[in-house]
């Protein structure tokens, strides 16, 4: 019964702290959606603004439970160990991202970044897989998202 309340336990860590993290950066940047944002050109095929909370509440949620259960492996295995930092690391860019595209107002230096976003994304991801294939699976929807964002990204600074 305590490897499961630790096991949940860890999963339950992992998915507040990537909440966390999105909803520090999304606070730090709110005040640009409803007005910056709303005056560039955007290409035809950006979502309404409502749709970004409820995917990213449930990719943030999705990238938690499979770091949480990646972590239930046994953080002193080094290969644990190595893709939960890379996992961090990445955390780190998503957060950055918005704040570079909304908070500086600056659409090319977010494109540059969220390419670097992308890499490290698909990087943690195979060193998911190596350790639990699901776990890896489980970012198929936010692979699928941050590549139609970096394409979103690059027209607007195109456009802008």
């Amino acid at each position: 019964m305590s490897t499961l309340l630790a096991n949940s336990a860890r999963i339950s860590l992992a998915v507040i702290a990537c909440l966390v993290i999105g909803a520090g950066s999304g606070f730090l940047t709110v005040d640009s959606i409803s007005t910056w944002y709303v005056d560039i050109n955007k290409p035809s095929f950006n979502p309404p603004n409502w749709v970004f909370g409820p995917v990213w509440t449930t990719l943030y949620t999705l990238m938690g439970v499979s770091a949480g259960i990646i972590w239930n492996q046994g953080f002193s295995n080094p290969q644990v160990k190595k893709a939960l930092v890379v996992f961090s690391v990445h955390i780190v860019l998503n957060g950055l991202w918005s704040i570079l595209f909304f908070g500086l107002k600056n659409p090319e230096l977010a494109f540059v970044e969220i390419l670097i976003l992308l890499a490290s994304m698909v990087y943690y991801t195979r060193m998911f897989y190596q350790i639990k294939p699901f776990t890896a699976w489980m970012q198929i929807p936010y692979l699928m998202w941050v590549s139609f964002a970096s394409v979103l990204n690059g027209s607007i600074a195109w456009l802008n």
